[in-house]
């Protein structure tokens, strides 16, 4: 498995014999057959090979790969984009995209609507400037209680979002860009 998910023959020259990737069709099939709503009607029907998205530099060697296939069932088939961070043989994270639906893992239980993603993405660069969110929040002219919620997975409003791009040195623009979010 770990070998067709680094068969990268477009990015990298291949000196091996070439790597049966068809092994990824089932591997992706149960993938999407634990997610308690999948229709087990319908299954990968085609795959090729991964495509690099992101490989760390340490040694631990985190690996993240898009694969890019069909899935069919009844009614016909529709375009399927896997993206599969792993490390060494372990499973680290799995995400799909069939159409235009993204189908990720959740965050929360069923009856729980799913976090901002935008949370995730204040808190990890307030992190990683070595920021206390109280110095943020007094930038930003926000309390401490709205830092939590963002944090939380609260959804900002613009003025939230303006502020605290300007208390972390960016524009508005930069930072919905970075939480992969429209202006």
């Amino acid at each position: 498995m770990v070998e067709a998910l680094r068969y990268w023959p477009g990015f990298r020259p291949v000196t091996a014999a070439a790597v049966d990737i068809s092994v990824l069709v089932p591997f992706l099939d149960a993938r999407l057959g634990a997610l308690p709503w999948w229709n087990p009607a319908w299954r990968v029907v085609e795959v090729r090979a991964a495509s690099p998205c992101f490989t760390s530099t340490t040694e631990n060697r985190v690996v993240e790969v898009s694969v890019p296939g069909k899935v069919g069932g009844e009614g016909g088939s529709l375009p399927f984009s896997a993206r599969v961070r792993f490390e060494g043989d372990r499973l680290l994270r799995f995400q799909a995209k069939i159409g235009d639906m993204v189908i990720g893992p959740a965050a929360t239980v069923g009856d729980t609507p799913e976090p901002d993603p935008f949370g995730a993405v204040v808190a990890r660069l307030i992190d990683l400037r070595g920021l206390p969110a109280s110095d943020v929040a007094r930038r930003a002219g926000i309390s401490m209680s709205t830092v939590r919620c963002l944090r939380g997975g609260w959804t900002p409003d613009p003025v939230i979002v303006r502020r605290l791009a300007e208390a972390l040195d960016m524009t508005a623009d930069d930072l919905l860009a970075i939480a992969r979010l429209e202006p």
